[in-house]
């Protein structure tokens, strides 16, 4: 299995509005929402990749944090490899600054490691299985 694209996590500061555009122009269906490291979050379904859209529970969140910085918009890119613990040791054996030195549990119930931005050309670069 080759790695794909997981998914994209779009962080927004009003999830219901931001959820409106997806289901009423693009019609596309939304699971969720869940609570997952203080934030609410909704699946959209785009085959085989999902958009989650990320809304702060408090201000002080990882996502809460990102909005005070940067303002909505794309919060990380999610990849999918087939060996999440073979990558995170590539990623140390590289160099790569991980946020996450082992696995852990994310949305929906999947094991997530997040590596830093400082070291992947700025991009937040989410893993997972």
């Amino acid at each position: 299995m080759k790695p794909t694209i997981a998914h994209l996590g779009i962080a927004v500061t009003d999830l219901d509005a931001a959820l409106a555009f997806y289901t009423n122009v693009l019609g596309v269906a939304c699971r969720g929402p869940e609570y997952v490291d203080g934030a609410r979050i909704v699946h959209l379904d785009f085959g085989e990749s999902e958009v989650e859209l990320l809304e702060p529970a408090t201000s002080d969140s990882p996502i809460g944090r990102f909005l005070a910085k940067r303002g909505p918009g794309l919060h990380h890119v999610c990849y999918r490899v087939p060996d999440l613990d073979a990558a995170l040791a590539a990623c140390r054996e590289l160099g790569y600054t991980l946020i996450d030195d082992a696995p852990r549990a994310g949305a929906s119930g999947c094991r997530i490691a997040f590596l830093h931005p400082k070291s992947t050309h700025g991009t937040l670069i989410e893993l997972t299985e």
